[in-house]
């Protein structure tokens, strides 16, 4: 089954609490499979990257598009930084995010570095 972004992300959106829960690559990694896409398992969100290249997403510059995963490195007090799918209009991790790619203050101030990954599908390089 070829992955489904928007379907990852309406799984993320459904299952989103009001706050973080501090598993937000768990449940990034949850959506993207429940989205088609099997993906390991990875101990802290920062180290997503190569999960995600392993199961078939690159890096794009492009504007985020539904199903498109952010993968954020630490901020103060955050040492496993962050993981978040895009619907469409916000990003969502364990939560659904209000104010844009960086969840929380800390990150907000930091701006710590961040990668966009695109599911490539079969066929494209």
């Amino acid at each position: 089954m070829p992955y489904d972004g928007a379907t990852a992300a309406s799984y993320a959106n459904n299952r989103a609490a009001a706050r973080s829960r501090g598993r937000c690559a768990e449940y990034v990694r949850h959506a993207i499979e429940h989205g088609g896409q099997p993906i390991a398992p990875t101990p802290s969100a920062k180290d997503m990257g190569t999960a995600l290249r392993h199961a078939g997403f690159s890096g794009t510059a492009q504007p985020p598009e539904p199903g498109d995963v952010v993968v954020i490195q630490p901020a103060p007090g955050h040492p496993h930084g962050h993981a978040a799918i895009y619907d469409g209009s916000r990003w969502i991790s364990d939560f659904v995010q209000q104010h844009g790619l960086y969840p929380g203050p800390a990150y907000r101030q930091a701006r710590p570095p961040y990668r966009i990954y695109r599911h490539q599908g079969e066929g494209t390089p």
